[in-house]
């Protein structure tokens, strides 16, 4: 990494403690690259909320394909937001049930809208967005 600051923070004993444990169970070598991810875990969730620029993320539902029309109603959805929605992942878990996964890119607001429509079809038993970055704005 290029153009380093280093840098020094007041935390409580406690705090810290619960923090390096924390951050062991999840594989991390040292604190700065666990304090970095955190830092670009919040600045993303501001990409997200301020609406500028184009975001990526994944919405995934799990449905009962025999819901009379739900297939066919995802599918005029998926057709519909064609420029939104990049690529699908379709999964069938079982006789009945089935797992898609789609990756989304554009405006945080059409994809949130987009997500909604989706997780929202009568018939979808679970749905959830999760968002993140094009990457070019973090270092």
């Amino acid at each position: 990494m290029t153009g380093l600051t280093r840098f020094g923070i007041s935390i409580p004993t406690k705090l810290l403690r619960r923090f390096d444990a924390l951050i062991a169970r999840q594989g991390y070598t040292n604190r700065s690259e666990a304090l970095r991810d955190l830092v670009r875990d919040r600045l993303v969730e501001e990409e997200w909320k301020a609406g500028k620029g184009e975001v990526v993320g994944t919405v995934t539902l799990v449905y009962d394909h025999h819901v009379r029309e739900l297939t066919q109603k995802l599918t005029e959805l998926q057709h519909h937001h064609h420029t939104e929605i990049l690529s699908t992942l379709h999964i069938h878990l079982d006789e009945h049930h089935c797992l898609e996964v789609l990756a989304v890119k554009g405006k945080s607001m059409e994809v949130r809208r987009i997500a909604d429509q989706l997780i929202g079809t009568k018939g979808v038993k679970h749905g959830k967005l999760v968002t993140t970055t094009t990457g070019r704005a973090l270092a």
